[in-house]
Formats: C-alpha cells, structure tokens, sequence
C-alpha cells in the first residue's frame, strides 16, 4: 500500500480529514482518493486534449465528433483554458 508524500499529506489534510468523516473511506483511502483528482487536475490542456482523443477514438468517434466534444469539454475543466479553434486543437494532437 503506497502512503501519500508527507507535503502532500500536510498541505491537505483538512480535504482528507473532511473526506473520512463525510464517506467510508479510510485515511489512506481518502489520502489516495486526493492525490488521484490532483493529479487528473494537473493534466495540461495539451495532454488533456491528447487523451481524450485517444480515448474518444478508440470509442469509435470520428474526429470532427472527437474535436468538437473536447472543445465543449474545456471550458468545464478546473481551470479552463482560453477558447482553441478546432484547428489548435488537431494541431495538439497531430502537430
């Protein structure tokens, strides 16, 4: 069982208190439950963009479905970034 890095654990430990007092969820439980949502949130737009491709592409999606989902999909993301064409897009994922 992997235990978080103690910065980590420190720097939030008022989430995890809150996550094991709100869920069934142990400590470690909780303390992972953390660091798995940073570390989604600390995809960048480029990887983010890159992924969802890949995942949406292997679901069959074509790309002008794939790239005008991830664009509606951005702007939701924790801290959007600015609006990108669907050419900026394409350009991300194929260069």
């Amino acid at each position: 069982m992997l235990e978080p890095r103690p910065s980590v654990r420190l720097s939030h430990d008022d989430l995890i208190d809150h996550l094991v007092r709100s869920t069934a969820l142990q400590r470690g439980e909780a303390a992972r439950v953390v660091l798995d949502v940073l570390a989604y949130f600390d995809e960048t737009t480029e990887e983010f963009v890159r992924r969802r491709h890949r995942e949406l592409k292997s679901g069959g999606a074509v790309n002008i479905e794939i790239f005008e989902r991830i664009a509606a999909e951005l702007p939701h993301r924790a801290v959007a970034p600015p609006e990108l064409s669907l050419r900026q897009l394409r350009r991300m994922v194929y260069g």
